[in-house]
């Protein structure tokens, strides 16, 4: 706990900056300004860095001694495309983007954690800050492992941490195994025929056959899948028709699709296509699946999460150390974990009362354009990246 004195020491400057960050906030791949403002702090702090990675992210290196240990810490830092209810000062300044899933604070706190380690840090090996972008959309972490990220940084492992609302402020939860689904969309074409509205009988309508696919979907989680697995099933969009008075001649069905393993997805899949099949021709209609692979699921390593538990409970003490439950959203930080050991842990954010005045109404869930990252983390988690830099290289 030595790096916290320093660390409440800077939280005016870090929350400043992510303050700052808060009020610029810029979407996937285009986190322009963002990275040239993290390459200003590491370049300030004497922290070797490279940019473009995935076209915008930044890749920070700090090597302390002669060891050839190294482990890698990332922060998220694109916004998501939603115009901000919030009123206080530091609300966005470019209209349709916010961070309201507080990416603005963990590239805050892992800024936080640089800071001290190059000023401070005493340790043998090196530390990679990964600053990724479009972690929302666009697959960042993918994009970054194409530009050679775990080459051209060879960390032994990698460990990410995200706010989650809900939990008390500045308590922790881990869980090895599963912690985010995959997040996969699908398309369902329906080609009837199309007819005068009031002689529906000379033409084949799409739009009961999407009714009867929207209720089908459903049986593959309660009659096909085991009822163990996890999956979900959500029909999110249906566009069909530009007349009142005219049967279209044909029907779109979209949504996602949301596992844990590879093996249930490809089930549901199989199951969807064919009932999409069988329904159409059994209406006189034809039909056809599409299913797009997202994000994968992102699973924890068993002994990384181990060891991050353990430094949780000597950090923080264990009745503020909680097990997550498994959340059917998605994460890209599940394309680091299909390559190299790591965890994916969160910290609590409370439960809004931190946003005093000039906040719109709700809860401040993430995605909810009254959100607002709770400042008073930003030391507690620092410390938790700077604590474990010392304890992984240290090992």
């Amino acid at each position: 706990m030595e790096a916290l004195p320093n660390l409440l020491a800077d939280a005016p400057t870090l929350t400043a900056l992510r303050r700052d960050l808060h009020a610029h906030p810029e979407l996937g791949f285009h986190e322009q300004r963002t990275s040239e403002l993290i390459a200003s702090k590491l370049r300030e702090w004497n922290i070797p860095f490279e940019r473009g990675l995935g076209k915008t992210g930044v890749v920070g290196i700090l090597q302390r001694g002669s060891g050839r240990r190294a482990v890698g810490l990332r922060a998220d830092m694109d916004a998501l495309p939603v115009t901000e209810h919030n009123r206080f000062e530091h609300r966005s300044q470019n209209p349709g983007a916010m961070h309201a899933c507080g990416h603005d604070g963990h590239v805050a706190m892992l800024l936080g954690a640089a800071k001290h380690l190059a000023e401070h840090g005493r340790f043998d090996g090196t530390v990679y800050f990964v600053f990724q972008p479009a972690e929302e959309s666009g697959g960042g972490a993918r994009e970054m492992l194409r530009d050679g990220l775990f080459t051209r940084f060879p960390m032994e492992a990698i460990f990410g941490m995200h706010n989650w609302p809900g939990l008390a402020a500045g308590q922790f939860a881990v869980n090895p195994g599963p912690a985010f689904a995959s997040s996969n969309e699908f398309r369902v074409t329906i080609r009837g025929k199309g007819a005068h509205a009031a002689m529906p009988h000379l033409g084949i309508d799409p739009v009961p056959i999407a009714c009867q696919l929207v209720q089908a979907f459903q049986t593959i989680l309660t009659r096909n899948k085991r009822p163990l697995d996890t999956g979900v099933i959500s029909v999110t969009m249906l566009r069909a028709g530009e007349a009142i008075n005219v049967i279209p001649e044909s029907c779109e069905l979209r949504g996602t699709v949301r596992t844990f393993t590879a093996e249930v997805l490809e089930l549901i899949e199989q199951r969807m296509a064919a009932i999409t099949e069988a329904t159409c021709r059994a209406f006189g209609a034809s039909g056809e699946l599409q299913l797009l692979r997202g994000y994968p699921a992102t699973v924890n390593h068993p002994a990384e999460s181990e060891f991050v538990r353990q430094l949780l409970c000597d950090v923080m003490g264990a009745p503020n150390v909680h097990t997550f439950e498994p959340t059917m959203g998605a994460e890209d930080f599940s394309f680091f974990l299909q390559e190299k050991p790591g965890c994916y842990f969160v910290i609590g954010n409370g439960d809004g009362a931190h946003r005093a005045t000039d906040h719109g109404a709700g809860p401040c869930m993430l995605h909810n354009p009254s959100y607002d990252f709770n400042d008073t983390l930003l030391p507690i988690g620092a410390n938790v990246w700077v604590q474990l830099v010392h304890k992984w290289l240290a090992t």
